[in-house]
């Protein structure tokens, strides 16, 4: 009912939390003397004691008790936004921060659709908690027993007891509903996270989808995962209304209680009318708070379920602090063996030696772990085993930033935010003027288009949806190139592009072989051919390593690959003519 974790990610709450508490009691204080003096006055009209026009003095009373509680529920409110209004920005900077120490190998612990919910929806939950439930929870216990004494010195300790000992019942009620909550609401996040998964991915891949016109394939698992968390959603309402219908038993059933014995007394004679008025007045009194403590629990029961995904994801280990640097140098890959999941290794044990400014290819069949190696390269994963250096440098210990300087990566299907194309580019260096962005654009064929247009200031769609497949390449290449890093690493860039956007980035890379590292991983061997090094992999080991010329006299498996794919194109041109 109650986590402290929560409380110490945030301990400047505390303050708001218990003058929130300060300004409900005031409020019951200022209620307390209204219904005292609604009582009083009406007994004296009962007695004789006040005649009908003498009631303005106790009208402009009651008027001053409900403006005092005017002020006091306003201040309440206040308190609650205060004490809540920092733990979702501390929240977000905790996930945040232990992202940043993950850097891009976050993937290996949680799911990108998963984090984005509890970064989201799971921390706006923790809204209620600080802001409702906490306050709520400390008043709903105070309430009771400050109407303890005034109903035991108004006249009957007998009805204050019975009153106070039927309060805790409903707090008995809801630690019952919480064992059963606790589980419902685990199994509820977690059906919400996988239907929020399953959604991204398939907007993502909507135009694949559509494509091989299996839309309604995955609409149908779209809803069978919507019918999974609907029933598991309603197993959380019917919980949640058979507590409330137990918890208003006790409540109200208490507060009947209390005026049946106040009105006994009264019948007996042993309580006044003022007193029996008073008391009548204000049992409910005694167990709206605890009920109210139940409404929030619910709302709460689910941030906490929230909460404890978050604490989850934050006490993972994180990866031991880096402290090397590293600039250039060869690039050393010794028996590394690596595997995604315990099942199923990708790489058996590679080994491959990328001298510094000389141009490598990795090639192979789909699925034989060319992609891979650029991944634990581009320190994406983790090796399992054996040893990766850059520059003598084991990658384990080189930082995130260092690597990020020395290697720039390039695939087929690069990311670019919406904005205009100076933007996009000077990520890659911000520093960069006009001049250095219109020489990297010339140098990728792309400033004549961008002329036509808005110049620098083009403006791209999301992800560059406005721009072909081949000028979106070549402008990842044109950002690649400002970065200037002292390794690239080309993962199939070519693939899927128009010939002539083809040439100019093969060219591009070739130029770039001059003076710097370059690796390229691609599925057609023609464009690795003038490598200085070649390795081939095969089901995820190097089956042989050498130049181009050197591979086809061996005739081993690249010379299966090349004589393979040289068929493909004959054909391909024998059926075009």
């Amino acid at each position: 009912m109650f986590d402290k974790r929560l409380m110490q990610v945030c301990p400047e709450s505390k303050k708001y939390i218990v003058g929130n508490i300060i300004l409900q009691w005031l409020e019951l204080c200022m209620n307390a003397i209204m219904v005292l003096i609604i009582a009083v006055t009406v007994s004296d009209l009962y007695n004789g004691n006040l005649e009908p026009f003498n009631i303005g003095f106790p009208i402009i009373l009651i008027a001053l008790t409900i403006v005092v509680r005017f002020f006091t529920a306003r201040g309440s409110t206040r308190m609650s936004y205060l004490a809540s209004k920092t733990v979702k920005q501390k929240m977000r900077e905790m996930i945040y921060g232990k992202l940043l120490k993950f850097g891009s190998k976050y993937r290996e612990q949680v799911t990108t659709a998963e984090l984005v919910q509890e970064s989201v929806e799971g921390v706006d939950q923790l809204e209620s908690y600080f802001g409702m439930y906490v306050p709520q929870f400390f008043y709903a216990f105070i309430a009771p027993i400050t109407l303890f004494f005034l109903f035991g010195f108004g006249g009957s300790w007998a009805t204050a007891t019975v009153l106070l000992v039927c309060v805790p019942l409903i707090p008995g009620a809801i630690m019952m509903v919480q064992k059963i909550a606790k589980k419902l609401l685990s199994k509820y996040w977690g059906q919400y996270a996988q239907l929020g998964s399953a959604f991204l991915e398939n907007l993502q891949g909507m135009t694949t989808l559509k494509t091989y016109q299996a839309d309604g394939y995955k609409n149908q698992q779209m809803n069978e995962e919507s019918e999974n968390f609907r029933f598991v959603t309603m197993k959380v309402l019917t919980m949640q209304i058979n507590s409330i219908i137990i918890m208003d038993f006790f409540a109200y059933g208490g507060a009947a209680l209390g005026i049946l014995m106040a009105t006994r007394d009264f019948v007996k004679g042993n309580l006044g009318l003022a007193n029996c008025i008073f008391m009548i007045l204000l049992s409910a009194e005694f167990f709206l708070p605890m009920r109210r403590l139940g409404s929030y629990f619910h709302v709460t029961m689910n941030s906490m379920a929230a909460s404890d995904k978050i604490f989850k994801f934050l006490k993972l280990d994180e990866p031991a602090e880096k402290t090397e640097n590293c600039t250039s140098g060869n690039i050393q890959l010794d028996n590394v063996h690596f595997a995604y999941n315990e099942s199923r290794e990708i790489l058996h044990g590679i080994s491959m030696n990328i001298p510094e400014k000389s141009f490598v290819g990795i090639v192979g069949e789909s699925g034989c772990g060319k992609s891979t190696v650029a991944s634990l390269l581009m320190g994406r994963n983790t090796i399992n085993s054996g040893e990766l250096t850059i520059g003598g440098k084991n990658i384990a210990d080189v930082t995130e930033e260092s690597l990020m300087k020395t290697l720039t990566y390039i695939s087929h299907n690069s990311t670019f935010f919406k904005g205009s194309v100076r933007d996009n580019l000077m990520l890659a260096k911000p520093n960069a003027s006009d001049f250095d962005l219109w020489a990297v654009l010339d140098r990728c064929n792309l400033s004549a288009f961008l002329k036509s247009e808005n110049g620098l200031d083009t403006v791209l769609l999301e992800n560059a949806g406005n721009l072909s497949g081949g000028q979106k390449q070549r402008l990842a290449l044109a950002r690649a190139i400002l970065h200037d890093s002292p390794v690239y690493i080309f993962d199939e860039a070519t693939s899927n592009i128009d010939v002539e956007s083809e040439e100019i980035i093969l060219s591009e890379i070739r130029r770039l072989a001059k003076n710097k590292t370059i690796i390229m991983i691609s599925h057609r061997l023609a464009n690795v051919a003038d490598a200085d090094n070649i390795y081939c992999l095969e089901s995820g080991n190097i089956a042989e390593s050498s130049t181009h010329n050197e591979l086809l006299k061996n005739n081993g498996a690249y010379a299966k690959l090349w004589r393979t794919q040289a068929e493909l194109e004959n054909f391909g041109k024998e059926a075009a003519v």
